[in-house]
């Protein structure tokens, strides 16, 4: 059986895992994490793209369909603003969750709309960096 392919797509300012108001989203990198997750779901194929940049965003989304079973998406702030991200989700038409690492629904009103929820398969919020992991659980 072939292994699950799954690419987690992180965006703007979650290069900054680690070192951005730790109180919100802890002390770890996200390549840390990863390697963390890597070996957690060694049945599973993860790859990873972050950028700052909606359009780079953009062509990771359209890209993946071809060699992916899944994605994994924090479009961070992009999630209230960016219409252009939820049609590319839309248009690959693959099982996609949205992850957040702080409750965005228990942060600033303008958090409170995902323009992606809607064409997400499932949200998953609050978790910490766990948030992934709940994630990935949903396709294995």
């Amino acid at each position: 059986k072939p292994k699950l392919k799954v690419l987690i797509i992180n965006g703007p300012n979650l290069n900054l895992l680690g070192t951005r108001q730790p109180e919100i989203y802890g002390i770890l990198s996200f390549e840390d994490y990863l390697d963390e997750l890597r070996t957690e779901f060694d049945d599973c194929i993860l790859d990873y793209f972050q950028s700052n940049q909606e359009g780079d965003l953009i062509d990771a989304i359209q890209k993946c369909k071809i060699n992916h079973d899944g994605l994994i998406i924090n479009p961070g702030a992009f999630t209230h603003t960016s219409i252009g991200i939820r049609d590319a989700i839309e248009a690959i038409n693959m099982p996609t969750v949205e992850v957040h690492i702080s409750n965005t629904a228990g942060r600033e009103d303008f958090r409170h709309v995902s323009y992606i929820s809607p064409v997400a398969r499932g949200v998953i919020m609050g978790f910490g960096l766990q948030s992934y992991e709940l994630a990935l659980l949903s396709f294995v």
